[in-house]
């Protein structure tokens, strides 16, 4: 069976990118810029505020709590593979520097 990465972990980045933490210890940066445009779900994410604050990983995929239920139907997610598949493997932006 192929393996299939799930995120650990979600971190905002500069302007609309996240960095994804995945299960294989891997680290992707995401531009989600191009998803968020007005009468699409993603619409309420323009909102830097809300971008951030809401941000969280809900069954193995980076998501966004917008009703802060942590309720699945309530949340808009990005397809974890597709995300493993298409974000550009960067460093760990949080990993300590010396």
């Amino acid at each position: 069976m192929e393996y299939i990465p799930y995120v650990v972990q979600a971190v905002p980045g500069d302007g609309k990118t996240v960095f994804v933490y995945f299960s294989d210890g891997s680290v992707r940066r995401k531009d989600v810029s191009g998803l968020i445009r007005p009468g699409t779900v993603f619409a309420p994410l323009a909102d830097d505020a809300v971008f951030r604050q809401t941000l969280t990983v809900m069954d193995g995929a980076v998501a966004w709590d917008l009703s802060g239920e942590r309720d699945p139907r309530t949340c808009v997610d990005l397809d974890p593979i597709g995300t493993f598949e298409s974000a550009e493997l960067v460093d760990d932006p949080l990993a300590a520097t010396s």
